[in-house]
């Protein structure tokens, strides 16, 4: 058997705070700057993921496309697409969790992981805009 690593790509737009409500204002201007503004502040984000699995030598697929589609739209699109993430995500609510790049990674590998059939995840790749994105290949 042959492994693949294929990689799908979903996109949602969100919005979010970096915010500490333990620290003052100015504490949170001076770490996060603008991205502590009150309101917060949104992208159009870009995720890849990237699974691998053997060929079917039957099929040919390494795959199921259906499958992690359906788990990307589930776990990421349907809950995340146009919500406020600090508002939506439990773990990103006041006192928990900054919803950095890296943090947003870490949820979803948690929740994309575990519904994978035949595949292993091997890596989420979170684009914030055209110019930064953070790798994750998980714990």
């Amino acid at each position: 058997m042959h492994p693949m690593v294929l990689t799908r790509r979903v996109r949602f737009c969100a919005a979010h705070r970096y915010h500490r409500p333990e620290w003052s204002d100015e504490l949170n201007r001076e770490r996060f700057g603008p991205c502590s503004n009150p309101h917060g502040h949104g992208h159009n984000y870009l995720l890849e993921v990237s699974v691998e699995a053997p060929v079917d030598p039957l099929t040919g697929f390494s795959v199921d496309l259906a499958l992690l589609d359906r788990v990307l739209r589930e776990e990421v699109v349907e809950p995340l697409d146009h919500q406020h993430l600090n508002h939506v995500v439990p773990e990103f609510a006041p006192g928990g969790l900054v919803p950095t790049t890296e943090n947003i990674l870490l949820l979803l590998w948690k929740r994309v992981e575990p519904r994978l059939e035949g595949a292993r995840l091997v890596r989420l790749r979170l684009h914030e805009n055209e110019d930064f994105y953070v790798d994750y290949q998980g714990p």
